[in-house]
């Protein structure tokens, strides 16, 4: 059940609705409806007509003006999904980010294409464009996996797809991690942020952006072995291969840095990823995927200083209208018939 729209908290172009969900809990979808200037105004033209839907990541919500105006000026309809127990979705005494099961966001993501007003009917829709951040990647992709047929592309911002000790170590500590979700799920993990990703992003220290600190805390939500338990089970699954039926954009930072104190080279690095391994781990999404480095890009990618997200950008406008072209396959089929 879904409520009326109103204004949003990122103010003038934003708007909010509440999804109400079966089990009780709330998922909030934000859409921009901004006036400024598309690029189909230009002397190029181009126009991307499709609907976009962003999911953040952990101890996350959506507060990136900028992603939406690009979206915008490209010509999409853009919207944003703050899942339920995250940012505009979390009420006094809910755990933030409580999940036993990536799945249980599908009711979430359900209920906003509903109100975005997609029919499912097959040529009905406009193309859907799923965009996910960190473990809003990981949510998405196995989503994609389990919804063959309905998204057009899937385009993902360091999406945690892979433990940051690899694969063997998680396979090593997931029967552990498992055992205490199931005897103590709530109870709080030993932290493991140091609080160095918000100083290189936030205004207050070394970054450039503005957030509501009770929605993404300096430090991050206290990890419980419910959470980790849902993201190591996801992970297996991508390990084992999904097969998502449209073709895939990873974009990753060149480097990592996991080092547990403050050192410049946060502020040129991905500090919440092993991002070698996730661009490994990256080519068992699907057939066709292309996994994009970007130099000195930050964990998210979009908050990273502006050359790195412009050329994030340009690298999506490039990557995307070959991307939408369900008919050249049809095409190179004729084309290379008896070759």
């Amino acid at each position: 059940m879904t409520q009326p729209w109103g204004p949003d908290i990122l103010g003038e172009g934003f708007e909010q609705q509440t999804l109400k969900l079966d089990d009780g809990a709330v998922a909030t979808l934000v859409r921009y409806v901004g006036s400024g200037p598309q690029w189909l105004d230009g002397p190029e033209g181009m126009r991307i007509d499709a609907d976009v839907l962003y999911v953040h990541g952990w101890s996350d919500y959506f507060f990136q003006r900028h992603l939406a105006e690009f979206w915008h000026r490209a010509g999409a309809q853009f919207y944003a999904l703050d899942l339920h127990n995250y940012g505009r979705s979390l009420a006094p005494g809910l755990v933030p980010g409580f999940v036993t099961n990536l799945a249980d966001y599908d009711a979430d993501i359900e209920a906003a294409l509903e109100a975005m007003g997609r029919t499912g009917v097959p040529g009905r829709d406009r193309p859907l464009i799923l965009l996910g951040h960190s473990t809003g990647g990981l949510t998405l992709s196995l989503w994609a996996h389990r919804h063959p047929g309905v998204a057009s592309a899937l385009i993902l911002n360091s999406p945690w797809l892979e433990f940051q000790a690899t694969e063997l170590g998680r396979r090593a500590i997931a029967p552990l991690v498992g055992l205490h979700a199931k005897l103590h799920p709530l109870a709080p993990l030993p932290p493991v942020d140091p609080g160095i990703y918000t100083r290189a992003v936030s205004a207050a220290l070394d970054g450039e952006w503005e957030y509501n600190l009770e929605w993404r805390p300096d430090r991050g939500f206290p990890i419980t072995p419910a959470f980790l338990d849902a993201v190591f089970r996801g992970q297996a699954t991508v390990a084992a291969g999904l097969g998502i039926d449209v073709p895939v954009l990873v974009l990753l930072s060149d480097k990592s840095y996991l080092q547990p104190k403050w050192s410049a080279d946060a502020l040129t690095a991905d500090v919440a990823l092993n991002v070698d391994a996730v661009a490994h781990r990256s080519l068992s999404l699907a057939d066709t995927v292309t996994v994009s480095r970007l130099p000195n890009a930050f964990h998210d990618i979009f908050l990273s200083p502006e050359p790195i997200r412009r050329d994030a950008f340009a690298r999506i406008g490039r990557w995307l209208p070959t991307a939408l072209q369900p008919a050249d396959a049809v095409q190179w089929a004729a084309r290379t018939a008896g070759l």
